[in-house]
């Protein structure tokens, strides 16, 4: 039966070619938007390199402050001796990372004028990580504890100070002072905040003082991730840290309420978002759906109108069909697989041409050290779509068919 559907459903396409056109277009338009956005959100948040370890990595980047004045602050505003006392103290982690987010420089060589990223971290962000060395090897923890101006630089970096010599036992001067250059890894895309840089150092040769006694840092700001054994252990890993928070101290005199948390990325926004702690991912996640329902509620309205129309052209056969014992059930399960098979084709072609979009932008290098592709998951959640899409869009008119009587859809659906 279902091949049947299949060869009915083809041969209406070829019958039909200015609906099958209007139909695939709607589809295949809407379906491409959804595979760019999840494609960008993957690489963003997924566990890509060099965050293969996301599984089981909670962070601390952004947060909220309360004045006593009643005025919030949010964002990422943590300072090295807040995620020292209170990130760093933390028990229950295998590990734990302190570091900088990017803060852009200028860098000059001869006469070339570089804009590049700098980051200040310890050793444990290269456990955490799994960066892919091209040259030498990672600074050490004696090498942060004794502030020793060494630096690891990107591929990119390598490319256009040393104009792609071997980088490693060289120097480069960056911010101020020159560093001897001990490893070169393979670039990072800038949309992989917390790891993206060009040039990282030991986290002592930033400007700011790290024992400064403040809940809020200097820009760009810093952040913590927290590597657990287990995604299993995240619970007890969130209830420690708050558990410290309790016992904050705010040291300005002008903070009195804090709110963040070890969180995944998800998290991070939803709470920023609803300002409460508890129960956040769930509803951010609903309305995400909701955003992304609505996105393709017109389309889907157009093809509601374009099914009603290729069902009134197809009324006397349905009609004959009634006729001859076929019952509405058969009829609309028909109907809806045909309009199924119609969307997963128009899912294909969107992912073809979101292939050929996607590898444009790698191409024109609009974001920096990004490589953006379609992998299985993506291409699943494409497929999901475009099923429910079909489903969502045939519905209404299948349902419209089963009420047509024999007499009335032999006659075009006319009384």
């Amino acid at each position: 039966m279902l091949k049947n559907y299949f060869k009915i459903a083809f041969k209406v396409m070829m019958r039909h070619k200015l609906f099958t056109f209007i139909s695939l277009f709607g589809i295949s338009f809407t379906l491409l938007i959804i595979v760019l956005f999840t494609s960008a959100l993957d690489h963003t948040f997924g566990p890509h390199y060099p965050e293969k370890k996301l599984g089981r990595t909670l962070s601390v980047t952004m947060g909220m402050l309360r004045s006593k004045k009643g005025g919030t602050t949010s964002g990422p505003l943590f300072s090295p001796y807040f995620l020292n006392k209170y990130v760093k103290s933390l028990k229950t982690p295998e590990m734990i990372s302190i570091s900088s987010f990017h803060n852009p420089i200028v860098v000059y060589k001869d006469k070339k004028k570089l804009k590049l990223g700098i980051k200040y971290t310890d050793s444990e962000f290269w456990e955490i990580l799994d960066f892919n060395f091209l040259e030498g090897k990672p600074f050490s923890r004696d090498d942060v504890d004794n502030i020793i101006n060494v630096a690891v630089i990107n591929e990119k970096t390598k490319d256009q100070y040393f104009d792609g010599e071997p980088a490693v036992g060289k120097y480069i001067e960056a911010d101020g002072k020159t560093y001897r250059v001990i490893g070169v890894i393979e670039n990072v895309s800038i949309l992989r905040i917390m790891p993206y840089s060009d040039i990282w150092v030991p986290m002592g040769h930033t400007s700011e003082d790290l024992n400064r006694i403040s809940i809020v840092g200097n820009f760009p700001g810093w952040f913590a991730m927290v590597l657990a054994h287990s995604k299993k252990d995240f619970p007890k890993i969130k209830s420690e840290f708050q558990k410290h928070l309790e016992k904050i101290e705010f040291p300005e005199g002008k903070h009195e309420w804090i709110l963040t948390n070890t969180s995944s990325y998800g998290e991070a926004f939803a709470r920023q978002i609803f300002r409460r702690e508890e129960g956040n991912l769930a509803p951010f996640m609903i309305i995400l759906f909701v955003l992304m329902t609505l996105f393709m509620l017109l389309p889907t309205i157009n093809l509601v109108n374009i099914n009603v129309s290729r069902i009134i052209e197809r009324s006397s056969e349905i009609g004959i069909r009634k006729s001859f014992g076929a019952s509405s059930l058969t009829l609309v399960g028909q109907f809806i697989v045909e309009n199924i098979i119609i969307t997963v084709i128009g899912g294909f072609i969107s992912l073809v041409m979101a292939a050929i979009i996607l590898w444009m932008i790698n191409q024109s290098g609009i974001i920096p050290d990004t490589h953006l592709g379609l992998n299985f998951r993506i291409f699943f959640y494409s497929m999901i779509f475009a099923v429910f899409f079909g489903f969502l869009s045939g519905v209404y008119p299948a349902f419209k068919m089963s009420r047509l009587q024999p007499a009335e859809a032999i006659q075009g659906g006319q009384r």
